[in-house]
Order: C-alpha cells, then sequence, then structure tokens
C-alpha cells in the first residue's frame, strides 16, 4: 500500500557514506530461513495461473486532517494523522523522554518507533540526543512473527514501475489491515508474467514490505508463499488500499496490468492450528523498556510547553538546568554507560498518575497540517545525510515501498568513521522508518561549553526543510501564537508552514525534527543527496 532511485551517499570532509546492508537487531523466527526456497528455476516454473474472479476493489479516498483541533475527527491523533488504534490513549497527555544516543553502547534504542515526534539535537561535543515524544499509543515489546524465508534487507531500489508491497498480520482475521497491524518479515514472494512465467522472486523486509520493477503495459500475478503455520486471511475485504489480495487457496492475486506504480497487492495472514508460540527466551527476547534515558537539556524547557500537560522524564540533569526545566518523573543517573531504562509498566503508571493531576486542563496537540497527497514545489530527494561530528553521523533513505525515510546510523568508531548501518527498534528489531524528516534552523545561545539553549521558545520562528514522499520542500517553523494561544494563554506544538505562510502538509506518520544552527550546512551535494552537517555556535564545545 506504500516508494526511490539508488542510495546516493556522499563524501563528507573526506569521509565516505558508505552504506552497509547488515541486519537491523535479530528477528525471531518461526521457522528457520530456508535459503534454498530461493533457489528457483526461472526457465521452467510455469505454474497456473489463479481461477478465482475476484471483484473489483474501490481504494480508500485522500486523508486530510488539520491543522486546527475541530479539523480532527473523534479517534484521529493530531501528530500523526491518523487513526489511533485506542483512542481512548488520546486522553493521556504526551510522556516525553530524553533518549541517548552516546556512547555507541546505548544504540539501538528501545521505543522510538512509537513515538509520534523525535527531537534530534546537539548536546556539545559532537554528541546528539533525542527527545520523544510518546502520545496515543504506549510502546510494546514485540517477538514478531516471521516467514521461513530470508527476511530482505536494505531499501528498495527502484529501476521501472514498482509492483508491490506488504505482508501483514491480521491479527483481528477481518480481512481489513488495522492500525497496530504489523508486517510480516520472511515471506516468499513471486512475479509471474502474463504467459505464467516466473520472472522474478524477492522476499519481504522485517516490516513486511516487498517490491518488484515491472514493465509498462504489462500484466502480472503476485504469489505469496504461506509458510505451514500460516493461513491467509479472507481476501477483498476492503477498499484495494487495506484489504488482503491473496486467494488462500492457492497465495496468489489476480492478474495487474501495470501502467504506474501500484502499491496495492497485499497479503494478510494469520496464525493456524500448527502454529506455536515461541519459547521465552529472557537473553533474546526484548526487555519491556524504553530508553536508555539521560539527563535533561534546556531545550526541554520549550517542547514541555508547547506539549500542554505533558510528563518529561529524564535522568536528572545539571544544576543549572534542573534550576529550569519541568521536573514530572526521574530515571536513576548513571555515570557510565548509555542510561538507564525506563520500564513501560512504570511508564504507564506516571502517565496516568500525569492524566490524573493535569484532568481540569484540557490539552490540544493540533497544530499541524496532514494530506496524503504530496504537495506541489517540492525538489527530488532521495537521500539525507547527517553530519554532527566525525563519529557521529546518520543516514535517511527514501523507500518507494513504504513511503517514508529508512533511517541508518554508524557505530562511533573511530576505525571507521562515517559508515552506516541500518537502524531498529530495540523493542521489536524492526528497520526505524519516519514519514517525515524535518530539519529545524534554529538560533542557539551558549549558556557553558557543555550546555546550549536552543531557541524553541513562544513567539519565535525560522527556515525548515521538510522531507517527504521522496522530495525536498523549504518551509518554516514557528512557535507564535494565533487564536487558539491569545484565547487560552496555552501553547500548541511547533507549527510548521510554507514559506507564504499557509500550513505545510505533512504526510500522515511520524516525524523526526532535526535541529540544527542558522548556519548550518545544507546543501544538495549530488541530485537527490541532500547533506545537513551541524555547525556550532562559538563557544560551544567540540
Amino acid at each position: 500500500m506504500k516508494h526511490t532511485q539508488p542510495i546516493l551517499w556522499a563524501l563528507i570532509a573526506g569521509t565516505a557514506f558508505l552504506f552497509n546492508a547488515c541486519a537491523p537487531s535479530a528477528q525471531a523466527q518461526q521457522s528457520p530461513a530456508n535459503n534454498s526456497d530461493l533457489q528457483i528455476d526461472l526457465s521452467t516454473a510455469t505454474p497456473t495461473l489463479p481461477v478465482f474472479t475476484p471483484t473489483p476493489q474501490p481504494t480508500s479516498t485522500s486523508a486530510v486532517y488539520g491543522p486546527d483541533q475541530t479539523e480532527f475527527p473523534a479517534g484521529i491523533n493530531p501528530l500523526t494523522g491518523q487513526p489511533a488504534a485506542d483512542p481512548s490513549l488520546l486522553k493521556i497527555p504526551a510522556m516525553l523522554i530524553s533518549i541517548s544516543h552516546f556512547p555507541a553502547t546505548a544504540r539501538p534504542q528501545a521505543g522510538l518507533s512509537f513515538a509520534p515526534f523525535v527531537f534530534e539535537f546537539s548536546i556539545t561535543g559532537g554528541e546528539s540526543r533525542f527527545l520523544a515524544a510518546f502520545y496515543g499509543k504506549f510502546p510494546a515489546p514485540e517477538v514478531p512473527i516471521t516467514g521461513d524465508c530470508e527476511i530482505r534487507k536494505g531499501p528498495f531500489k527502484q529501476t521501472g514501475i514498482i509492483l508491490g508491497n506488504q505482508a501483514w498480520l491480521d491479527k483481528n482475521k477481518n480481512g481489513i489491515q488495522d492500525v497496530d497491524e504489523p508486517g510480516i518479515g520472511g515471506i516468499c514472494v513471486n512475479l509471474y508474467d502474463a504467459a505464467g512465467k516466473l520472472v522474478d522472486k524477492t522476499t519481504t523486509d522485517s516490516n513486511g514490505y516487498y517490491g518488484f520493477n515491472a514493465q509498462a503495459g504489462q500484466s502480472y500475478t503476485v504469489e505469496f508463499v504461506r509458510p505451514a503455520y500460516l493461513n491467509f486471511t479472507q481476501p477483498n475485504a476492503g477498499d484495494e488500499n487495506h484489504d488482503s489480495d491473496a486467494d488462500p487457496s492457492s497465495g496468489k492475486t489476480q492478474a495487474v496490468s501495470v501502467e504506474k506504480d501500484y502499491l496495492s497487492a497485499d497479503a494478510g495472514l494469520v496464525p493456524n492450528e500448527a502454529f506455536a508460540e515461541p519459547t521465552p527466551d529472557p537473553k533474546r527476547d526484548p526487555k519491556p523498556q524504553v530508553g536508555p534515558v539521560r539527563s535533561g537539556r534546556l531545550l526541554y524547557l520549550y517542547i514541555q510547553r508547547f506539549f500542554q500537560n505533558s510528563c518529561l522524564i529524564y535522568a536528572f540533569a545539571s544544576e543549572e538546568v534542573l534550576a529550569k526545566i519541568p521536573q514530572c518523573a526521574f530515571v536513576a543517573h548513571e555515570e557510565s554507560g548509555g542510561g538507564a531504562m525506563l520500564e513501560i509498566e512504570r511508564m504507564k503508571a506516571i502517565a496516568e498518575d500525569n492524566m490524573r493531576k493535569t484532568a481540569d486542563k484540557p490539552f490540544n496537540y493540533a497544530s499541524n497540517l496532514f494530506s496524503d497527497e504530496t504537495p506541489a514545489g517540492g525538489l527530488p530527494a532521495s537521500q539525507i545525510n547527517v553530519f554532527f561530528a566525525s563519529l557521529n553521523q546518520s543516514g535517511w533513505t527514501y523507500d518507494p515501498l513504504y513511503q517514508a525515510w529508512l533511517r541508518s546510523v554508524d557505530n562511533a568508531d573511530k576505525n571507521n568513521p562515517g559508515v552506516l548501518h541500518l537502524d531498529a527498534d530495540r523493542l521489536t528489531g524492526r528497520q526505524l522508518y519516519f514519514e517525515n524528516i524535518i530539519v529545524v534552523m534554529a538560533d542557539t545561545e551558549v549558556v557553558s561549553p557543555t550546555n546550549i539553549d536552543i531557541k524553541l521558545d513562544p513567539g519565535n520562528q525560522g527556515y525548515a526543510f521538510l522531507f517527504r514522499d521522496g522530495q525536498m520542500f523549504k518551509i518554516r517553523w514557528n512557535t507564535r501564537g494565533g487564536e487558539y494561544e491569545q484565547k487560552t494563554g496555552f501553547q500548541r506544538p511547533i507549527k510548521f508552514v510554507n514559506t507564504d505562510g499557509s500550513p505545510a502538509a505533512l504526510k500522515p506518520g511520524r516525524t523526526w525534527v532535526l535541529i540544527v544552527t542558522p548556519f548550518s550546512i545544507f546543501q544538495e551535494q549530488k541530485a537527490g543527496a541532500y547533506l545537513v552537517r551541524y555547525a556550532a555556535p562559538e563557544g560551544e564545545a567540540r
């Protein structure tokens, strides 16, 4: 359901960004991967095409929500523009958690894929930190159900028209891919032409996505190869963007004639009687924790204020910072290592307690516009390379199957600076991705060499760059008050607007905000590949 060019890595300060196609965190598989399943003789495989004739399904209409509260229907999360799996959780104010990125032993972090907004910023010394805003959904550990084929790794490389898109777990067996129903990695997928000849094969990645490069005007059939412990769900139960297309008996879709990218060839699967829950393994299974959690920063004061009633959690702070930022809850501080972990059950208890304490204070997180439609005026973008320091580099690669940006990071290894690998969420082992990447340029005051004040305070504004749908848009950010702020005296989250002042359209989904100084380098190094290189203000420790 979900798309672009090959990966473009840039040379930065003499250091090559190299894409390393190593796996995200290890996936627990229900059956071991069988590489022999991938060895198919293309010259002899000519299976019979499916005989079922599905009724043509309508496609879902494009969604537009926001930016005002009245423009978000009940149950739509105003921080994502998407339905909440449990709308009752929208009554709980946001949880803001300070998450470490240094030392490298803090990685992969736990819980980032569950946060609608993540802010990344300098903490001096060439290091960066994250403030993750959790709202409408609590993190949860997962040992994903997988297929019995190898899990595909790395972004999809588009060279033609795409035919895809996802194999997913139909938890409630209704034939519809509902919110919070995850993809299934390691499902083998085959592509047949109109004559029934096998012309290509692939597997799904850790989030269940697959894709083929097809030829315009040709007709194809997609075959999903189910493992023995999974069955296909009922087909064609809803609109084409959210239902299953695989025939339950053959695993094949109806023939699809492609003239443009077709990202609706999906398969829902459900466990059958042969499925056995994996035996719990404390050494392998992810712990129900978020983090690592580290110290507070001055920036948190501003972000906590524009997320009204939110609860800020960090691992203490320096004396000068602690005196200024809110204190909702702390975790134990560690002098060494990536930081302490926050138990998810404790996180929930703190959130519910904060909701009770702020029950008489309504909050409003609606401040941005979300639209499925790609805005006009963008420039092609396939890669974002981020450079805070030689040993703090990361990247975002656009994947046309996801219609989102896949994150990669380095290991802060002085012997291999700038060598990136795919990033995953420690809680799930799944590839980390975000629909929107926004580069925010904000004035920064140096309080001391190791303490900076990034000015996202009320009434401020600046330049920004929005990356969505494989394009880059020049926009602006602001924390200025509008009619709501003037009437209530409360703030709403940071706003993103076009250069003419109209609301900038974010893609429904999650947003990663990268904060740099106004004099940081932002440039296109080669076609579609952008560099964001942090420039520290005078006096900041490097």
